[in-house]
Formats: structure tokens, C-alpha cells, sequence
């Protein structure tokens, strides 16, 4: 899943996003506002160094992800209790 070009950065990024996803389950936000507001923060971030039409490309990507099961392969984060 992790491409060769990936930036060096990515996997630590990735760590502070986990993180935060953390955080907002155990304040109890309901998992699909957490996502909602990544996705509007990453889409609002997109917008600022890329044009509509690369946004679009990766949303594609992300989309033919999603179809293939990719996503399904991840390891998922603890339950909420």
C-alpha cells in the first residue's frame, strides 16, 4: 500500500493523525464525525497546495481503494466502550 515515492514524512503523519483519531473517540465523538471532520480538514488542506483537478485524481484513487477492499486490510483502531 505504501507507494516507493510515499514522502518521508507520511508514516509520521500518519502516527499524529491515529492519534487524534484516539482522542476524539475516547472524548466520545461518534466515529463518523471524527471522519467527517478529517476528511473536511484533508480536503481543506488539499485545497490549499493543489488544484481541483489533482484533488479529484486523489479522490479517484481514494475511491478505486475503497472498491478493490483495500480499506477492509487495515488494521482497524480499538472498539469504543
Amino acid at each position: 500500500m505504501m507507494d516507493e515515492d510515499a514522502p518521508e514524512d507520511l508514516s509520521h503523519a500518519g502516527s499524529v493523525v491515529d492519534k487524534a483519531i484516539e482522542y476524539m473517540l475516547e472524548q466520545q465523538i461518534a466515529p463518523v464525525s471524527a471522519a467527517s471532520a478529517l476528511l473536511g480538514g484533508a480536503l481543506g488542506l488539499l485545497s490549499r497546495s493543489m488544484d481541483d483537478r489533482a484533488i479529484a485524481g486523489v479522490l479517484r484513487q481514494a475511491l478505486a481503494s475503497v472498491e478493490a477492499g483495500e480499506l477492509r486490510q487495515l488494521p482497524s483502531l480499538p472498539k469504543r466502550g
